[in-house]
């Protein structure tokens, strides 16, 4: 991780930081499509934690990233969460093993398909 940051130091421009803390670089010098763009992340470093902006701009799919205060939102969107699994704040329905709850009692409704049955 000393490579990183001291490719930051003397090659890297700030270009911008994201509502989760992370901070977005690109090569100094003139803009071309070529110049290299990566991401410092804050904490651990987990890809879902870029939002959708951001990450066209480092795919090089935007020129600019758009401002999070300009960008147009629906009434029905949710704010972006990075990826939850593998931690304690992932989704578990009910009856999962670790949200210690039970499943209801199979009711008799399902009939297997068994591949040595011929319907008629």
């Amino acid at each position: 991780m000393l490579w990183i940051k001291l490719l930051t130091w003397f090659k890297g421009e700030l270009v911008g930081e994201d509502s989760f803390g992370n901070r977005y670089y690109r090569e100094k010098g003139p803009e071309s499509l070529h110049e290299r763009r990566w991401v410092i992340y804050k904490g651990l470093a987990e890809a879902s934690k870029v939002p959708a902006a951001w990450h066209g701009w480092l795919h090089h799919m935007l020129k600019t990233p758009a401002p999070i205060s300009t960008e147009e939102r629906w009434s029905w969107e949710k704010k972006h969460l990075p990826n939850l699994s593998g931690t304690p704040y992932a989704y578990r329905p009910k009856g999962h093993f670790f949200s210690r709850g039970k499943r209801k009692s199979a009711t008799g409704d399902y009939q297997a398909w068994c591949p040595q049955e011929v319907k008629k």
